[in-house]
């Protein structure tokens, strides 16, 4: 038996070959052989961007040996011990080979491979030697082939063991090209398109996308690296991603958005929030998620872990505002932490695999390398002269570029920032072309969860255009946005007070739940959510009519994240007065409707949303509302229930509806005591 070993789990130049297992049959064993060899034939139909000569120089010879292998089957039906174990060992070797053509002919690693040049000929040589060690072992009169076969393997055995496998010189100038380039980068020089286009034609890199799928691989690979513990390869990565970004964003005038759709799926670039979203509980530094958060004295929060690394690396600044830190001292964020540790329990994450996996500082606050560095800063500033002074396809390019950019990593977001690229984005979010409204506004929808993108945003008077788009997008992915970049404005308290003073902020967004798209309905539902931790506009909300839509929506989606959602909002709106009160006016199937979702929906939140809601009803409209939980058998259970398994919130919440309730069963059954006697005390006195 031959096991197969998880392609799509293997990092570039790794090769985990496997074995035949132990007691194989020699019959097994050749039909995998030759299968093999004619897997690795089958490459010479694919094109190799660098490593030509040693490529098909391997290829000539593993089909020399599918032709042994053929001839062994044929004429060989039984096969001595030490027959199979050389076989056995040609097969792990096979194994690496197929790996190693794999990798120089994979799609978006071309750049990496040419830069490897020197390691991938050594991989060549290494194996085929390999080969010549499995063939001069190999009994080959043992084995009753012909005359004819027999001194092609021996000519073959010769050549492998002699055979060279050099770097190619043209591979070798285009990669002293490369380095060039680099350099010129790290020392701030901006350097000739002439010679990148020479680079790039030599690797046929010839369009937009192709230049993408290169970055994406790159970016895939710092990740994995960081996985791995093994950030060797990073500082390389990080200059080869910073040269194709500007090569994608300055050489290609055209881009296709087809091929994001077809690698990422259709709405990956439109971002879906959640009001337990996991990117409020991400490190600033690290992006992941955090396991120990501390508040610095500036009030932003970090994951311990990171923050100390920064501080020790002597930064004593903070990461996302860039003030200076009046102290060092670290105060544990308690109440996140356990905002944190409900949604991973809630959505079945390990904070234990994430704290394993915690990135470097470099990963995301620092560039990966002075090149990456410069790259990144040369190709903002070209960015934003596009969007200023550009034709309408390179506005609307450029502002695609930024929306790419700014969703790698804060570095790239904080050099957009810095190069003013969010005031000639507003002004595109004016324009009559669909797509270049929605690729402005998601831009800004990216920049806009940096504390100086917010700022910036509402100094060069942001709000309204966005506000625009919110309620009058060209398409309905464009007001989605708009949705989600309102939600990041408003996670600054001053923010969230001029945004509700906007008369139609809260409206649009109400206008979006009822008759936007499920994404639509979701983003609008947080944006909401955010703008209520200022209390006034709860009355807002409530005064245009957010009750009744969203217990509307409450019935019409099926979606449990969307309920959640729903429910989060609404008891907000339940702890007013007059938020209550509208609750129970909407409609007269608003409270058994709540009851049922409390019994029912999937999520812990949501059964803790239901909680909060009734409790608030009970404690502002309590005559109307007491009496109906009471009769409900099935609700004590699901109380006593979030008293043990809930959080400490909902816990006490729960605790406060079981007391009002056992008052008021106490009360009614003294009261019917009472009307008891007094029946008693006039039937005696008749």
């Amino acid at each position: 038996m031959i096991r197969k070993f998880d392609r799509n789990h293997r990092r570039i130049l790794k090769f985990p070959a496997v074995s035949p297992c132990e007691g194989i049959s020699p019959s097994t064993l050749l039909e995998s052989l030759i299968a093999l060899s004619h897997d690795i034939c089958n490459f010479r139909f694919k094109p190799f961007a660098s490593q030509r000569k040693n490529a098909r120089e391997t290829l000539r010879q593993i089909s020399i040996l599918s032709i042994f292998f053929e001839e062994i089957r044929e004429h060989a039906p039984h096969i001595s011990d030490s027959i199979i174990l050389c076989l056995s060992e040609l097969h792990i070797t096979l194994q690496r080979i197929q790996f190693l053509l794999s990798d120089c002919a994979r799609d978006g690693a071309k750049m990496l491979i040419l830069m490897k040049s020197h390691t991938v000929a050594t991989q060549f040589r290494s194996l085929i030697r390999t080969v010549a060690t499995a063939l001069d072992i190999l009994p080959l009169d043992a084995i009753g082939i012909s005359g004819e076969i027999k001194e092609l393997v021996e000519m073959l055995w010769k050549q492998a063991r002699k055979a060279k496998m050099e770097v190619d010189a043209a591979d070798e100038s285009a990669t002293k090209r490369v380095l060039l380039v680099l350099n010129q980068f790290e020392n701030r020089f901006e350097p000739d398109p002439f010679m990148i286009r020479r680079v790039l034609g030599y690797l046929d890199i010839k369009t937009w996308g192709e230049c993408h799928r290169e970055i994406r691989f790159l970016e895939e690979e710092i990740r994995a690296g960081y996985s791995d513990g093994d950030e060797r390869e990073v500082p390389l990565l990080s200059s080869l991603i910073g040269l194709l970004s500007y090569c994608r964003g300055v050489l290609f005038e055209d881009y296709d958005v087809e091929v994001i759709n077809q690698s990422d799926g259709r709405g990956s670039n439109l971002e879906v929030l959640n009001c337990l979203n996991p990117e409020d509980f991400r490190c600033p530094i690290s992006l992941e998620l955090m396991t120990d958060p501390v508040t610095v004295a500036t009030g932003q929060t970090y994951d311990r872990v990171s923050i100390q690394k920064w501080l020790k690396s002597g930064n004593f600044v903070c990461p996302k505002t860039g003030e200076r830190l009046a102290s060092t001292e670290l105060v544990p964020n308690t109440s996140l932490k356990k905002l944190i540790q409900q949604f991973c329990a809630e959505y079945g994450v390990s904070l234990a695999k994430s704290s394993k996996n915690n990135r470097d500082i470099s990963r995301t606050i620092l560039p990966g390398s002075p090149a990456n560095a410069a790259a990144i800063k040369f190709l903002s500033e070209y960015l934003t002269l596009s969007l200023g002074y550009g034709t309408d396809r390179q506005k609307s390019k450029a502002a695609y570029e930024i929306r790419l950019l700014a969703k790698s990593n804060l570095f790239n977001r904080c050099c957009l920032i810095e190069s003013g690229s969010i005031p000639p984005l507003l002004e595109l979010l004016d324009s009559s072309d669909p797509t270049m409204q929605e690729n402005a506004v998601s831009a800004l929808l990216k920049l806009s969860k940096q504390p100086r993108g917010q700022k910036s945003i509402i100094e060069n008077g942001g709000l309204n255009p966005i506000l625009a788009v919110l309620k009058h997008g060209k398409r309905q992915e464009s007001r989605q946005i708009a949705a989600a970049t309102i939600f990041y404005l408003a996670s600054i308290h001053e923010q969230r007070r001029k945004i509700g003073e906007n008369k139609e902020t809260i409206p649009s967004l109400l206008e979006l739940i009822r008759d936007g798209t499920a994404c639509s309905k979701k983003n609008a539902v947080v944006a909401l959510f955010a703008l209520l931790f200022y209390h006034r506009n709860r009355d807002r909300a409530i005064a245009a009519g957010a009750v009744a839509t969203l217990l509307g929506l409450l019935d019409s989606s099926d979606r449990a994240e969307v309920k959640t959602d729903t429910l989060a909002v609404l008891s907000r709106l339940a702890d007013s007065f007059d938020g209550s009160v509208q609750i129970m006016l909407a409609s007269d199937s608003a409270l058994p409707s709540i009851l049922r979702l409390l019994y029912g929906i999937e999520t812990r939140a949501g059964k803790e949303y239901c909680v909060s809601i009734l409790h608030s009803l009970c404690l502002n409209c309590g005559a109307d509302v007491v009496p109906i939980l009471a009769k409900d058998a099935s609700l004590m259970t699901a109380l006593y229930s979030l008293v043990t398994e809930g959080t400490s919130h909902a816990g006490r919440k729960a605790r406060s509806l079981i007391k009002i309730l056992h008052r008021f069963c106490e009360t009614r059954s003294f009261d019917q005591k009472r009307e008891l006697r007094q029946e008693q005390g006039q039937f005696i006195d008749v």
